[in-house]
C-alpha cells in the first residue's frame, strides 16, 4: 500500500516527532523501548491491533541519506504485513573539535551548533527535504 501525499507528510511528521522526542527525553526513549505502542501513538503514529512493532537502534551504515525514504517504504511494508520496522537512530553528535572559538562563543550566548556555523543541517527528516 502507498500512502497518498497527505498520508506521506502526516507519517513524515509524525515520525520526526519520535526522532525528536526521543533523542530529547530519556524517559520516552525508554518508554519507546518498554512499551512502543503508546508511546508512538504519543507522537501520532497509531498501529493497528495486533501489529508487531520493532525498533532499530543500530543503523546501518550508509542508511542515514536515505533514512526517510527508507522509513516511508517500512511504513508501508508494514501497512500491508502487520510488521512495522521503525529506525531510530541515536542522537545526533554535534563534534566540538571542528567549531572555532567564535562558533562556541556564539553557541554559549544560546546560539545552536547550525547557527553558530551558519549551516542548515537537520539529521531528522522534515518536510522540507523530502
Amino acid at each position: 500500500m502507498s500512502l497518498d501525499p497527505r498520508q506521506r507528510a502526516e507519517f513524515v511528521n509524525a515520525y520526526t516527532r519520535v526522532l525528536i522526542t526521543a533523542w530529547s527525553s530519556e524517559e520516552y526513549s525508554a518508554r519507546l523501548d518498554s512499551d512502543p505502542r503508546s508511546a508512538l501513538a504519543e507522537s501520532g503514529l497509531e498501529l493497528p491491533a495486533g501489529a508487531e512493532v520493532v525498533l532499530v537502534r543500530n543503523i546501518p551504515e550508509g542508511h542515514h541519506d536515505s533514512n526517510i525514504e527508507v522509513q516511508v517504504a517500512l511504513w508501508e511494508r508494514g501497512l500491508e504485513t502487520g510488521r512495522f520496522e521503525l529506525h531510530i537512530p541515536e542522537t545526533p553528535q554535534v563534534d566540538m573539535a571542528e567549531l572555532s572559538e567564535g562558533d562556541l562563543d556564539s553557541i554559549a550566548a544560546g546560539a545552536s551548533a547550525a547557527e553558530a556555523i551558519d549551516i542548515n543541517c537537520c539529521c531528522c527528516p522534515c518536510c522540507c527535504c523530502t
